[in-house]
């Protein structure tokens, strides 16, 4: 890393990006391996002479993660009937990221500061009904968060 900026490590192109990636994407063919199996498991445990489900590709798909935009490979099975538990289908945000807008909304920041922050940090546009949505999903969270008792001391 020696003459590189942070930016070759954390930026949208970033080593750190490609990390995400992997990992994703390797997890998730895990859990089609395991999907599989049990499917298999199942047609012999009832007897059928179907020929067994086996991949079938993949498909991209773009999360939005704490770095920034990630297109992933979500591996696809014939019978399509996986389905990832990780990045769930029809999932477009890491878990991670509604959690973020979450603890930005319960420090008082306006829909409109956390889009800009967002796009300003992540280079992601959240719309603000999209932020809207994500806060008002998890609303009781956010009551108890502001709510919560305090430390009797914060160090400076």
């Amino acid at each position: 890393m020696e003459g590189r900026s942070a930016g070759h490590l954390f930026g949208k192109t970033g080593i750190l990006s490609d990390l995400t990636k992997a990992l994703v994407e390797r997890a998730q063919s895990a859990e089609m391996d395991v999907h599989l199996g049990e499917e298999r498991v199942e047609q012999s445990l009832e007897g059928q002479n179907q020929s067994p489900n086996r991949r079938n590709g993949s498909s991209q798909k773009t999360v939005t993660t704490e770095i920034g935009a990630v297109v992933l490979d979500i591996p696809c099975d014939r019978n399509g009937t996986f389905d990832p538990l990780l990045i769930a289908k029809y999932q477009r945000r890491f878990p991670e990221f509604d959690r973020k807008i979450v603890s930005m909304y319960a420090r008082g920041m306006t829909t409109r500061e956390i889009q800009g922050h967002i796009e300003e940090i992540y280079g992601v546009e959240a719309s603000p009904s999209l932020i809207s949505a994500i806060t008002d999903a998890v609303m009781d969270e956010v009551t108890a968060w502001q709510n919560r008792p305090l430390e009797p001391c914060y160090p400076v």
